[in-house]
């Protein structure tokens, strides 16, 4: 019985190997963990496997190791730009000898032919695969092809085949920046507010945070995703948890920058109406941002909007009607959302052809697709006005890529081939979270991916892209391989799932080039070393938070920051610097169960030792004066360290001038923690007149010029 459970546990960890599954995986502790035999079952059933139970095992690996010898070449293959290109071909027997005809069609439409031969240098002996004779061969591409999206068609012995060819370069943009030091300023755009804002930040807040952080010297301004979000029913407000990563998100949108509101009464007379600034005033003085009803009182105005620009023929009005016949995709999501509100639940208990994708006339209502457009067009219009794409000297914007979509979101709906219904992403058990965690999302399905040749990839880098200078991919180890939970299952029971890097590194590196964009990969928590190689290999930023390197060391307290890497103290998932300083994280990780007192003495001990090392190394440079310096002292020192240092990006946390002690994120929280909610402590008219805030600024400015001006 126990041989054959052994030799049962091997042909489902062999099943899981040629599925790109880990069936086991070291933890953060080091020890080796195993999903149950149910859970991977579960795993390869969403990736396609035809298992339902451990004795479909045989035939499933019979199946697979068939279908892989049968694909000719892979469904994507990446060659590196003035790198010699070569192709890898799985071939029956009987083609061994076989001519191979290679055809590209370019991305432009041009053809080009004969384009692959024999390197002549390596064929493998013949392989016998479940009954079926197969040889390997590489060719060699004849000529240089020019970086884009190519499609190969290769015709061998009667037989003909279709692959997409991604051509990149090797180096994402921005090989010339590694001296330019520059820095920039971090703030949620909810949480901005001025004397203008509706209880939420908007578009026009930004590019006010813009022009501050370029008026005291910074290069560009950071923010978490600005896209669209479920904000009735369903409700999820949370930046990582959009409806789409290609559409914005209209509560973001500045009323009073929008050109109908000169001209319609019905708005005007709705604004100033005694109800509505009541509830304005009241959205406005709240400490934390309302969604609902920020969102229900703009909606009210910007429907009014919509109606007067429909009322009569205008240039206005032709624009937007271009907008439309421009935008299929637009279209095709308005509905989609025009539909969502009129069914108040979500996608998948839609009845018949709805759910299944396709949406006819008559399946919503007109005036609600009319308005979704509105707001996109509307959005897409602030948007532009953000930043360095339409200011050459203005600082950039630097976008956040979310991870993950909302399973409920107009992204699934349409594009769910490319999602793992089946499961959700999420993170083994760590020391923060020793239950593991479940994010909810679907994860991205990696043979869907590469079936569409990563279309829908591709339009969401492309989205960011078109507005942003620096784009940071959230878990850039998502890239390599992500811990798929199988519906069911705790977070425990999850495993890991490969996907090819390779393709998502070439996509970024073109679309880094186009755009002339550098890209950031986070790379924070537990990082296999292959996926810092790659980054370093092909010129993708990483980060550095100053929070995760403080050691007792009172010679050298701070780890080293890498030069090729954005430098912080801290990110929306940390604590705040007054937060870290205070120990309040600790004090809250017990408030919420996480920790017992025992385990938070020996973290406060632990973080008397850091502050205590901090100190004495700041003084030992010169940077801090006094037996006791106070927290806004040590800050300075600190973010003066970092700009006099190596990276190539500072980004400071805005809150962290004025000592704000409470997090914007409390991870693994929904409810227990105002998440996404808590507004900056002051207004954008009141950062202006903080003289101490300007003054650190400036200091810093000075620093990260002195240094670029040193470098050799």
């Amino acid at each position: 019985m126990s041989q054959a459970v052994s030799a049962e546990s091997k042909q489902l960890r062999e099943l899981a190997r040629l599925y790109g599954v880990q069936p086991s995986h070291y933890d953060i502790s080091g020890q080796l963990n195993r999903p149950p035999p149910e859970a991977l079952l579960a795993v390869l059933r969403t990736l396609g496997a035809p298992v339902e139970q451990m004795s479909d095992i045989p035939g499933a690996l019979r199946a697979r190791r068939q279908e892989l010898w049968q694909r000719t070449a892979d469904a994507v293959i990446v060659l590196w730009d003035g790198q010699p290109g070569f192709l890898k071909l799985h071939l029956p027997s009987s083609l061994a000898q076989a001519a191979v005809a290679g055809t590209v069609e370019l991305e432009s439409g041009a053809t080009l032919a004969n384009l692959v031969r024999d390197d002549g240098q390596w064929q493998r002996a013949e392989r016998s695969v479940e009954g079926a004779g197969y040889v390997t061969r590489r060719m060699q591409f004849a000529a240089a092809l020019p970086p884009g999206y190519h499609r190969l068609r290769l015709e061998i012995g009667g037989h003909a085949t279709e692959h997409h060819l991604f051509v990149a370069p090797l180096r994402a943009y921005g090989e010339n920046h590694a001296q330019e030091k520059s820095w920039g300023l971090f703030c949620p755009l909810y949480a901005l507010h001025s004397e203008t804002s509706w209880g939420i930040g908007d578009f026009a807040d930004l590019r006010a945070l813009v022009n501050f952080t370029g008026q005291v010297g910074g290069s560009a301004v950071a923010t978490l995703p600005l896209f669209a979000a479920f904000l009735g029913e369903p409700f999820n407000p949370s930046p990582y948890s959009p409806v789409s990563r290609l559409f914005w998100n209209e509560l973001f949108l500045a009323i009073d920058e929008i050109p109908e509101i000169q001209r319609c009464l019905g708005a005007r007379s709705l604004m100033h109406s005694a109800a509505f600034t009541a509830e304005l005033e009241n959205l406005r003085a709240a400490p934390l941002v309302d969604y609902r009803r920020a969102m229900a009182l703009k909606r009210e105005v910007l429907n009014e909007l919509l109606l007067c620009l429909l009322r009569q023929p205008s240039q206005r009005r032709d624009e937007f009607d271009r907008f439309i016949a421009a935008n299929p995709r637009a279209q095709d999501y308005a509905a989609f959302r025009a539909k969502t509100e009129g069914e108040r639940k979500p996608w998948q208990q839609w009845e018949g052809a709805s759910r299944d994708g396709r949406l006819r006339p008559g399946d919503y209502l007109e005036h609600l697709k009319r308005y979704h457009l509105f707001v996109q067009w509307l959005a897409e219009q602030q948007v532009d006005c953000l930043g360095a794409k339409n200011h050459a000297d203005a600082p950039a914007l630097y976008l956040d890529f979310p991870l993950g979509v909302n399973r409920d979101g107009y992204d699934v709906w349409r594009e769910r081939e490319v999602f793992a219904l089946g499961a959700s992403g999420g993170a083994p058990p760590d020391g923060f979270f020793v239950k593991g965690q479940n994010w909810g999302f679907p994860p991205l399905h990696p043979e869907g991916l590469r079936h569409q040749g990563y279309r829908y990839f591709i339009d969401c880098v492309r989205h960011h892209l078109e507005h942003a200078k620096m784009l940071r991919i959230d878990h850039v180890m998502g890239l390599y391989r992500f811990y798929w939970v199988p519906q069911g299952f705790a977070p425990t029971e999850g495993a890991y799932v490969r996907y090819p890097a390779a393709e998502f590194f070439a996509i970024l590196n073109l679309e880094s080039h186009r755009y002339q964009a550098r890209i950031v990969g986070e790379n924070l928590g537990t990082v296999p070393p292959a996926v810092n190689q790659a980054m370093a290999r092909h010129n993708i930023r990483g980060m550095h938070v100053g929070q995760f390197g403080v050691t007792w060391d009172h010679h050298r307290a701070l780890d080293p920051v890498p030069e090729n890497a954005v430098a912080s103290l801290n990110t929306h998932d940390t604590p705040t610097f007054a937060g870290f300083w205070s120990g309040a994280d600790i004090d809250d990780r017990v408030d919420l169960g996480l920790l017992t007192e025992a385990q938070a003495d020996d973290e406060r001990r632990g973080r008397d030792g850091q502050r205590a090392a901090l100190v004495a190394y700041l003084k030992s440079l010169g940077l801090l004066d006094g037996d006791d310096p106070s927290a806004a002292a040590v800050l300075r020192a600190w973010l003066l360290h970092l700009a006099a240092g190596d990276a190539e990006f500072l980004l400071v946390n805005l809150e962290d001038l004025w000592l704000e002690a409470a997090p914007q994120n409390v991870p693994g929280t929904w409810e227990e923690r105002p998440n996404w909610k808590r507004k900056a402590r002051y207004s954008l008219e009141q950062l202006r007149e903080f003289g101490a805030m300007r003054d650190t600024l400036t200091a810093l400015q000075r620093a990260r010029r002195k240094e670029s001006e040193n470098d050799p």
